[in-house]
């Protein structure tokens, strides 16, 4: 990571979030940016359906509007360099755990239709996430060493 981004608190925030929650929404966001990116236009609707699907349902009630926007827009921009599909699977991986996959196929079905026009490569965004939804690795419980020892060889018995 460069310096200008390890500088900026905005970016770690984004791409380490440290709650649940947080980073629950996160996911989120990164789902509709990447199905907005797609057809290489990012229309401000597409935008603006991520944050009422979030609204809507009650998913992310303590981030503000201004703060979801601007990881969308952090992100939209993210996702249109190379890396773009480690960008994803690192955000995507520590909700793994949670029951998001049908909020997520569903925001990214609607940030394909928000602009009235489901481009071809929406529809691949969205079978990637499918695909990614489906084979993500499971986050694993971190627990401290010794603890996690005890836990290990409990679990095995």
């Amino acid at each position: 990571m460069s310096d200008a981004k390890t500088s900026n608190p905005t970016d770690i925030e984004i791409t380490e979030p440290s709650s649940l929650n947080e980073q629950a929404a996160v996911a989120l966001v990164i789902v509709g940016a990447l199905v907005a990116v797609a057809d290489r236009r990012v229309s401000p609707v597409e935008r603006d359906e991520v944050i009422r699907f979030i609204r809507d349902r009650k998913l992310a009630p303590h981030i503000s509007d201004e703060r979801l926007y601007a990881t969308f827009d952090e992100l939209a921009e993210r996702l249109e360099e190379p890396d773009f599909a480690n960008v994803v699977i690192d955000t995507l991986r520590p909700v793994s755990n949670l029951p998001l996959s049908s909020h997520l196929m569903e925001l990214s079905e609607r940030v394909a239709a928000a602009d009235e026009d489901v481009h071809p490569h929406e529809v691949q965004a969205i079978k990637l996430l499918r695909l990614l939804t489906l084979v993500l690795p499971r986050a694993k419980p971190v627990v401290p060493s010794a603890a996690g020892a005890e836990l290990q060889v409990a679990l095995k018995e």
